[in-house]
């Protein structure tokens, strides 16, 4: 019988319960295969010798590492050590990010010649084209696995219509240059003056990463000021915390340069909100997305959204989909 282990890695050595993407990603997706049946337990790791160890007392047939960061030589030594368990390390980055994480880089590379040298390690990738550029780049195989996300039986696609009054709309997630902030930050300012409204303009806050602080200084160059503009900054919080504000917003803005999935989006859904979105977030309606590098794109959409009836179930009829799709692809892994 298959036991499926979604393993990655405790930044805060806090057990279930994360603030790491990585982390509610693998809770979500857990929680999916659980509900069609698969035995699917997620185990947060400091290193890659707790994982090794808790395999002894605790055996499963598939383990997926989130994320490249287990040093090559330590991945051997786990296959070697565990030969009846099929391995693989998911990539939660699609190509374009990998720009940011040069380590990561040299392990996806490390993984292909592992997996050409073994019979239990695969290398993974949680987006089609990211798989799609290492088959035909490489000439090595790259197994999809999908972010999931969890859908509760009560959800469902409703919520009211912006009709005046304050506008919130957020742009959440890592404040890093690859989510292109400051372009909705733009047209979250354009939405504002065509539309005659107050505007709080909410984003993440505490977790800068690679210019981020650059990034929030400059959106407050742009909108401080303004007697009709304010900025809310919202701490790094809990993931039941933070789908709470996500609720309470009329409009995201996702306008990434390069995703794989993108967990605030799916977020929104949950909670009856619409994202705009680039094409880089490819699971997306496709009437969500924008040119992630034109403000007007981005703020024209916004506004059909916000007055879009139907906008809340197209998104959750696209995230099932989507769910559909990504329990095929894990099925197919886990029959290995």
């Amino acid at each position: 019988m298959e036991k499926l282990i979604l393993a990655y890695k405790n930044f805060a050595a806090n057990k279930n319960i994360s603030h790491i993407g990585l982390g509610v990603s693998a809770i979500n997706t857990s929680k999916v295969l659980r509900r069609i049946g698969i035995s699917t337990e997620v185990w947060p790791i400091v290193h890659s010798g707790e994982l090794k160890q808790r395999l002894q007392t605790q055996p499963a047939s598939h383990v997926v590492i989130s994320a490249p960061w287990i040093p090559s030589a330590e991945i051997q030594d786990l296959i070697n050590a565990h030969p009846d368990t099929q391995f693989a390390v998911n990539c939660h980055s699609n190509v374009g990010f990998l720009q940011a994480d040069t380590n990561g880089v040299k392990l996806v590379r490390a993984a292909m010649e592992i997996e050409t040298g073994t019979f239990n390690f695969h290398l993974g990738g949680n987006s089609r084209r990211f798989c799609r550029w290492i088959q035909t780049a490489y000439g090595s195989p790259c197994t999809y696995l999908p972010n999931l996300y969890y859908l509760e039986s009560t959800c469902t696609p409703h919520r009211p219509l912006y009709h005046g009054g304050t506008l919130r709309i957020g742009a959440f997630g890592a404040t890093r240059p690859l989510k292109n902030f400051m372009s909705a930050a733009g047209a979250a300012l354009e939405i504002a003056r065509s539309m005659k409204s107050n505007i709080e303009f909410w984003l993440s806050a505490g977790r800068t990463e690679g210019g981020g602080d650059t990034i929030l200084r400059s959106a407050h160059a742009m909108l401080d000021g303004l007697p009709f503009v304010k900025i809310v900054q919202n701490g790094w919080q809990s993931w039941p915390n933070f789908r709470q504000s996500v609720g309470h917003m009329h409009l995201l803005l996702q306008p990434s340069y390069t995703e794989s999935f993108n967990m605030v989006t799916a977020d929104g859904i949950a909670e009856g909100v619409p994202s705009v979105v680039s094409d880089a977030i490819d699971w997306a309606p496709e009437h969500w997305k924008a040119e992630a590098d034109d403000v007007f794109d981005i703020a024209r959409i916004g506004r059909n959204l916000l007055v879009d009836p139907l906008a809340a179930s197209d998104g959750l009829e696209a995230l099932q989909a989507h769910n559909q799709d990504g329990i095929r692809a894990w099925m197919a892994f886990l029959k290995r």
